[in-house]
């Protein structure tokens, strides 16, 4: 070859053109007038030739969110500044001299031409600034189907929701072929049918929002959290790790049946795979059978023999000098909701008084050296009450009669005689009468909170309490929960606050102190009558509102607490999964009969054994 010269190079026989683009193309392509058959389907392509005068970001997500094959394409082409302001320069000169010929011949100011004249001098400017830009953009829409009558079915949807966005679109009758080139991932823009927008125009339209929350990733860059369930638009999976957020507290709100429990014990069992450790709130025993599934303790309050001191002092650490006095004012919290009202003055002087004194009795003082010894029960507090001689303190004493000497005297009367360790710690309460379950759910909660202050190696944790309506309504016991909420993140604990009554949670300061400290939201179906409080206090749209009341059953609205993501969500659990944490008593019913043969290896009575179940 001479210098200078140049030669095509020779062909690479390795690279076979035509047999690569067999493998990448259809094998065939049909042209007709507005559609294409590609191969065994059919496609056609819409073009934006119209937009709406204001938009907001994200508004192109309807499309995207089609859900069916829709291919989307949006070419951008920037136009530089000395073109665009020329060209603007000639536009508002031709608006100018419109509205003077119009002046002159005596007609009236057109609004829309006064509104072009304003939009193109304050764009010129912005531009003169360095504000902005100005680009060419085109935007072009492929639909695909498998037959005619469901190729012009998904047409006319798509052309629907344009318009439903003030756009107008069009198809390319006689260009087909360049149409659906135009929406290929090439890059060419084969039509040219375009339109200026400038920055903050187009920025609108960058990303495309989608219904699908942001990866859920840990330090290490891998893939975290556990899987929630399916995305009820794109059937994505909704994967979320509720340890990434700002705090790890969560709040669940759905009325009776929506599936709120069957969503908590889904993720509390996913969680456990990861190696967190949790500890539940249980008033209906609900999570009995997952936590026999796993290996996990049961502690069921009420039972004969199972009994939580309320006197317990925690672990002492290094350097803490103030745990006798948390003590006592958890037993004046502890006390309150006991007792079912508010302590006077007088008597919160004589119960600070009397339990300080019982703890003394039992050899307990300030002094460190002896938290390590046994401490006194309800017995030996009302028996310093006794002896104080008040009447104040007489009318404590008989108003702790049924918890000392009377029909609760089992519960709360004597010293803990369970431990509550293990990877999964159960307090199940269903067989505690309603009067007692708000204070026994408070015992059970300060119990998991010295756990987790206690704890010797740092892990994760997580804190169910499912019905905490039962506890809210008591302002003493919603107080406990809300600084519960506001320290858990010390502890690298999260708290995941169940509840079906709204009101209780909503209605509260301290409720709503509860909800702001959750950074995980979900919601479930919505009673009519709830709907209006959920949606003031969530920041609901009018779409959102409507998927809450007509949910079914495992379909939950997840947010997050700065209102930055949020996705509706379908709850789902593998045969196994389910099995275990199903609660629905027709399910269980038909279980019951599966496992119950009788000796000569027939099915037991079904009516007969459906009653045992219920009993």
């Amino acid at each position: 070859m001479l210098p200078g010269r140049w030669r095509r190079p020779s062909p690479d026989p390795a690279l076979d053109g035509a047999a690569l683009l067999d493998v990448a193309g259809p094998e065939a392509i049909e042209v007709h007038a507005r559609a294409l058959a590609i191969g065994a389907h059919l496609a056609t392509t819409l073009v934006v030739t119209g937009y709406p005068a204001e938009v907001t970001p994200g508004w192109l997500a309807p499309l995207l969110n089609f859900p069916g094959h829709l291919d989307i394409a949006l070419h951008i082409e920037p136009v530089p500044n000395p073109v665009a302001a020329a060209g603007l320069k000639k536009q508002r000169a031709r608006l100018e001299s419109g509205r003077r010929a119009g002046f002159d011949k005596g007609n009236l100011d057109d609004p829309e031409v006064e509104a072009v004249a304003a939009d193109a001098a304050e764009l010129a400017y912005r531009i003169a600034r360095g504000e902005g830009k100005l680009f060419h953009v085109a935007l072009y829409l492929t639909v695909h189907a498998p037959d005619e009558d469901a190729l012009a079915e998904q047409a006319a949807a798509v052309r629907a929701i344009a318009e439903s966005l003030l756009m107008s679109v069009a198809p390319t009758t006689y260009r087909a072929l360049p149409g659906w080139l135009a929406t290929l991932p090439l890059g060419i823009d084969t039509l040219k049918i375009r339109r200026t927008f400038d920055t903050a125009a187009l920025a609108t339209c960058f990303p495309f929002t989608s219904p699908d929350l942001p990866p859920a990733t840990g330090a290490d860059g891998e893939a975290a959290g556990v899987l929630y369930g399916l995305n009820a638009v794109s059937g994505a999976p909704v994967l979320w790790d509720r340890f990434a957020q700002d705090n790890y507290n969560s709040i669940t709100l759905a009325r009776s049946g929506a599936g709120k429990s069957y969503l908590a014990k889904l993720e509390l069992l996913r969680l456990l795979f990861t190696g967190v450790t949790a500890s539940v709130i249980d008033p209906e025993d609900e999570y009995v059978r997952l936590a026999e599934t796993v290996g996990g303790q049961v502690v069921a309050l009420g039972a004969d023999g199972v009994r939580l001191n309320p006197f317990d002092l925690p672990a002492a650490k290094d350097g803490e000098e103030d745990v006798l006095t948390r003590r006592v004012l958890f037993l004046h919290t502890f006390l309150a909701v006991l007792l079912g009202t508010d302590l006077t003055p007088a008597e919160k002087a004589v119960l600070d008084r009397a339990v300080l004194a019982a703890y003394a009795r039992a050899g307990i003082t300030g002094d460190a050296r002896t938290w390590t010894r046994t401490p006194p029960t309800l017995a030996d507090l009302t028996a310093v009450l006794a002896e104080d001689g008040s009447q104040a303190a007489a009318d404590l004493d008989d108003r702790l009669a049924p918890y000392t000497t009377g029909s609760h005297a089992q519960l709360f009367n004597g010293p803990s005689t369970t431990a509550t360790s293990g990877h999964l710690v159960i307090y199940a309460l269903r067989q505690l009468p309603e009067e007692v379950k708000a204070p026994a759910m408070l015992l059970a909660l300060d119990a998991i909170w010295r756990q987790v202050t206690s704890r010797p190696e740092a892990g994760r944790h997580l804190v169910v309490v499912d019905e905490a309506w039962l506890l809210m309504r008591e302002g003493a016991g919603a107080q406990f929960l809300f600084r519960m909420a506001k320290a858990a993140r010390k502890y690298w604990t999260g708290l995941d606050v169940i509840t079906q009554d709204a009101d209780d949670v909503l209605s509260s300061p301290l409720g709503r102190a509860i909800v702001s400290n959750a950074a995980t939201q979900i919601l479930l179906r919505q009673a009519p009558q709830a709907i209006e409080t959920i949606s003031e206090n969530f920041h609901l749209c009018h779409g959102e509102r409507q998927f809450l009341l007509s949910a079914s059953r495992g379909e939950a609205l997840l947010l997050t607490g700065d209102r930055r993501h949020k996705v509706a969500l379908i709850s789902v659990a593998a045969p196994g999964e389910h099995d275990v944490i199903t609660t629905d008593p027709g399910e269980l019913a038909a279980q019951h009969l599966n496992d119950g043969l009788d000796p000569d290896g027939g099915y037991i009575d079904q009516a007969a054994s459906a009653g045992e179940w219920e009993t």
